[in-house]
């Protein structure tokens, strides 16, 4: 076993989102760092997550353009999907990306080390026959998609969303178990692409994270798509059919498809990879760790989605800068988990910060909370792209703003100012101040504080 002669300041243990931001932070401030990685740099995000499915849920966007482009007077048909096309385009958004990542890597003098990476001690990661030293080590494993009990995912009739990004076709029809972020933007995806499909979800509602007012309009949209949701009932069983899959319900229905995609949510990557055996505190699989990504052991960090966190890039982005942060001396302030921004790429698309009302009320009192919804129905913009939807703002009486919660095509660009109206605590009467440009979608987020104050420009009160 070969070791590097002086310690690295930071062993990085993965590269996906969390472990490059923490070894790039770092590096730009002077620590010496090594990152290891089984797979590609950029982790499942890069490769087998949120960019490849977003250039999915692009050309699902231009479909259904197509599809509806005489609605506005263009002449334009929805013709099919060319399959090994939409695999060269998304194949090279993930590819152009990883090279600048791997550029941006090799700059700051990071020590890349692609293989099986094994924590070997509180100080050192051991990868094929190299041992990495570090005066401090970094967790950041990931995550790889969840399935349930006796429910195998096989890769053919039973697949995961990374069966699913790789498929060369499209399926006529589709099951999605789970009604949460990945399986909505998968259903509204092969939807828009001329599939099937049917959503199980065994919690009342679709992204039942969500406040209920966004959760019931992405329903009726997906309803009136054709898409058909089964809410509030587990899954039971599944069998292959000739030709297909069966699922059985627990309500005693049963439901057939091409494919079942289970999208039950992630588990994380930490069994046997040395982490007890190094005294490294856990649960249920999750790294435990405090505000700071500190674990139980003084030497170790951990970050990304190996820690029961949000199972967000950006929320893997921020714990990584402040490891670095952290252990280069500068001044690290633990994450505000609320604050931190929540997009679904489905279409609509759903976008929220804060606290739903629900909580919000659970937080401060019912009695002590506001709130306004305003319908896209009277946004200029809104109207011209032809969405439906809302923008719900939610707010203390008489203080701050505590949750905005927004759904419509697009709508996920206006996430910038709400993330700022939230994290800057601003009052309602703050926001409806500012002169919003028109038309605009962000102008929706202008009346909803106007509406709170009372003063609504183009709604009735």
């Amino acid at each position: 076993m070969s070791d590097n002669k002086e310690p690295y300041d930071m062993v990085v243990f993965g590269a996906g989102s969390a472990g490059y931001a923490a070894a790039l932070r770092g590096a730009q401030l002077g620590l010496s760092v090594a990152l290891v990685e089984r797979h590609k740099l950029g982790g499942t995000c890069l490769h087998n997550g949120c960019i490849p499915t977003k250039a999915m849920l692009h050309a699902a966007e231009l479909a259904d353009q197509a599809r509806h482009g005489r609605d506005v007077g263009v002449h334009s048909s929805f013709r099919g999907i060319d399959m090994e096309a939409l695999h060269a385009y998304k194949d090279s958004v993930v590819s152009s990306l990883c090279k600048g990542l791997t550029g941006l890597v090799d700059a700051r003098g990071i020590t890349y080390v692609e293989g099986e990476g094994r924590l070997s001690s509180a100080t050192s990661v051991d990868v094929g026959g190299l041992r990495l030293t570090g005066r401090h080590v970094v967790l950041a494993t990931g995550s790889v998609p969840r399935t349930l009990p006796g429910l195998e995912i096989d890769g053919r009739r039973v697949i995961s969303s990374d069966h699913a990004l790789a498929l060369d076709h499209v399926p006529a029809s589709v099951i999605v178990l789970g009604g949460g972020v990945i399986g909505v933007e998968f259903a509204s995806a092969w939807s828009s692409f001329g599939a099937q499909v049917a959503v199980v979800e065994a919690l009342p509602h679709l992204v039942p994270a969500e406040d209920e007012t966004v959760s019931g309009r992405l329903e009726a949209e997906f309803i009136k798509r054709g898409i058909t949701l089964h809410l509030g009932v587990p899954f039971a069983g599944s069998e292959y059919t000739e030709d297909g899959i069966r699922v059985r319900l627990a309500d005693g229905r049963t439901l057939e498809a091409d494919l079942l995609l289970v999208a039950v949510g992630r588990g994380p990557v930490s069994q046997g990879l040395g982490f007890e055996e190094a005294g490294v505190a856990m649960h249920r699989g999750h790294v435990l760790v405090d505000e700071y990504m500190r674990t139980s052991v003084p030497t170790v960090s951990a970050i990304g989605d190996l820690v029961p966190t949000p199972q967000l890039a950006h929320v893997g982005f921020a714990e990584g800068i402040l490891v670095a942060d952290r252990l280069a001396g500068q001044s690290a302030v633990p994450i505000d988990y609320d604050g931190v921004p929540r997009v679904t790429f489905s279409r609509p698309e759903i976008a929220s910060v804060g606290l739903t009302e629900a909580r919000a009320e659970q937080v401060y009192g019912a009695e002590n909370i506001d709130s306004v919804v305003y319908d896209l129905a009277t946004n200029a913009r809104s109207r011209t792209l032809r969405t439906e939807g809302h923008v719900k703002v939610v707010r203390r009486k008489d203080g701050a703003v505590v949750g905005v919660h927004m759904i419509g095509d697009r709508i996920s660009e206006q996430i910038g100012e709400a993330q700022l109206i939230y994290n800057w605590e601003a009052r309602p009467q703050d926001v409806a101040g500012l002169i919003h440009a028109y038309p605009t979608q962000g102008d929706a987020l202008g009346e909803a504080t106007l509406a709170l104050t009372g003063k609504p420009l183009h709604v009735q009160v």
